[in-house]
């Protein structure tokens, strides 16, 4: 069965394990990672993003980077955002001429923030056998730095860890959940 859900956006957070900041204001990491349920129950289907991507870049538009999910607190750009095989991936900078964008840099320097938040609509989701969300396609909105994060692996990294050792540990994450989803066919 197929549903397509027209009401208030929706939010899916999580914590960036693979978000890396530097210069206080340069970030760069996985917002979204396919396969792995959140605290909502929710999978991201790979591909979800494709459609609306595609429609950004023929507008010219960008994903807005956002302060908790705040329309009215834009704190920076994402100036790439693109799919790959493990998820949704985002490049930006937090604009520190922005009140929140310096006050958003010193949280995240000081360990305070360390979430990321996706704001989308869901165009096109099926409901699996245990009746969770399978979302198959998906209108990007936006992407926020946030305190509470829903998908637990949407971490900053914090200062003076090994990014790299981080996404190999969610590539091998996400490499298991696949094996575990094809064996349980």
């Amino acid at each position: 069965m197929q549903i397509a859900e027209w009401g208030a956006p929706e939010r899916k957070f999580q914590r960036a394990g693979a978000l890396v900041v530097r210069d206080g204001c340069l970030v760069e990491g996985y917002a979204s990672l396919f396969g792995k349920r959140d605290q909502g129950g929710d999978v991201v289907e790979p591909g979800a993003y494709k459609t609306s991507l595609a429609a950004l870049a023929r507008k010219g538009a960008r994903v807005k980077m956002l302060w908790q999910h705040d329309p009215a607190q834009p704190i920076g750009v994402w100036d790439e955002v693109r799919e790959d095989a493990a998820g949704l991936w985002v490049k930006g900078r937090i604009l520190t001429d922005v009140e929140k964008g310096r006050e958003a840099a010193a949280l995240l320097a000081a360990g305070a923030i360390d979430g990321l938040s996706i704001g989308y609509r869901t165009v096109r989701a099926e409901r699996d056998g245990k009746g969770q969300r399978r979302l198959a396609e998906l209108e990007l909105w936006e992407v926020s730095l946030v305190t509470f994060p829903m998908l637990q692996d949407a971490r900053v990294q914090a200062k003076g860890q090994d990014p790299g050792a981080e996404a190999w540990r969610e590539v091998a994450a996400l490499l298991r959940n696949a094996a575990g989803l094809m064996a349980g066919r």
